[in-house]
């Protein structure tokens, strides 16, 4: 049952084939995150106050040009892997932020506020809401070990992220602060970047006829294990803010960290059309209490069978004490291994 339940959640999460989608399930626009041309497109666009560029975190605009302008310094290393850096594996991070903001899942969930509504501040991102929490551990920490690895190169001002109202001490604001509280995890983002670095050096050298996927490989599996890294340090630190959500909304959440664990080993591309493509499949709005699976009766087939995969995988991963994810690790420890699994997420849907 529980080799199944991976199978039958690799194949629900993966992109369908071109020949697969219909003409008008993606535009142009569906591409991008919400309001991503709004958003800053470079750090010194952000306000500079006492020689710091003060970035709000804790605004879904702000956020976005964090993502923005990550994207854009690290584009240099990725223009081997799509036009107009659409295959830069950083696009998994602001896609999946986007998702967020469009459901509704970085608002205010307690209701007490109007942060992050329609009819109040809607670009206000909720300190109360556990995806904004756990997602600050996906924006702020990767942009801030990007800063320590010389990304941006020499920065004519220091970075100073702004604090939410509440739960301030589970947060950190700048690259000092960030090595101070959690050092580990802002070392695997920086080797991450930096790496990349070296990456560059290598094909500015080399013709890009030579580059090999296994260069590649060795970025995502940098970038998924950094990702994976960050949404454990988190886990626990935002248990409490599931108390918020709805139960099939907090399943959801805890279903959703527990699957990444099984696509990071996969060194699964996160470029921006496989994301888009995975995002079909997740639901389009916050579940409520009275979701009952299967099925919701306004998702689609997929976004059922997405759901309830999940919950199953959570489930016997969590009874078998891991040991199901351990199982797929040691399946995807080889460069090979990983090729299969990837070509098993993307193919079974068509068979």
């Amino acid at each position: 049952f529980g080799i199944r339940a991976l199978l039958v959640v690799t194949v629900t999460l993966s992109p369908l084939p071109a020949w697969a989608q219909g003409e008008n399930d993606v535009t142009v626009e569906d591409l991008y995150p919400p309001l991503w041309d709004l958003a800053p497109g470079n750090l010194l666009d952000f306000p500079v106050k006492d020689n710091k560029i003060v970035i709000s975190a804790w605004n879904y605009q702000d956020r976005l040009g964090v993502y923005k302008s990550l994207l854009s310094a690290s584009a240099k290393y990725f223009d081997a892997f799509g036009p107009q850096n659409s295959g830069n594996i950083l696009w998994g991070l602001p896609v999946q932020h986007g998702w967020q903001f469009r459901t509704g899942r970085l608002a205010d969930p307690s209701g007490v506020t109007s942060c992050g509504y329609e009819n109040g501040e809607l670009l206000c991102q909720s300190v109360r809401s556990w995806w904004s929490c756990m997602n600050y551990y996906l924006s702020i920490i990767p942009f801030l070990g990007a800063v320590e690895a010389g990304l941006f190169g020499q920065l004519p001002y220091e970075i100073e992220i702004l604090p939410p109202e509440e739960q301030k001490d589970d947060f950190c604001y700048s690259v000092k602060d960030c090595w101070s509280r959690m050092p580990k995890l802002m070392d695997d983002w920086k080797a991450f970047f930096e790496v990349n670095n070296f990456l560059k050096i290598f094909l500015e050298i080399i013709p890009k006829y030579y580059l090999s996927s296994f260069k590649l490989d060795d970025a995502l599996g940098l970038m998924w294990k950094a990702h994976t890294a960050s949404i454990a340090y988190a886990l626990p630190k935002f248990h409490d803010s599931l108390k918020y959500l709805s139960d099939p909304e907090a399943n959801f959440g805890e279903d959703w960290a527990d699957a990444v664990d099984f696509i990071a080993a996969t060194h699964f591309s996160t470029d921006l059309l496989t994301t888009n493509d995975f995002q079909v499949f997740l639901p389009q709005r916050m579940l409520v209490e009275g979701d009952v699976l299967p099925p919701i009766s306004d998702f689609s087939p997929e976004q059922n069978t997405v759901l309830v995969s999940l919950r199953a995988l959570h489930k016997v991963n969590k009874i078998t004490g891991g040991f199901l994810l351990k199982i797929w690790q040691k399946a995807m420890s080889t460069e090979a291994g990983r090729r299969i699994g990837r070509e098993l997420i993307e193919s079974l849907p068509s068979s």
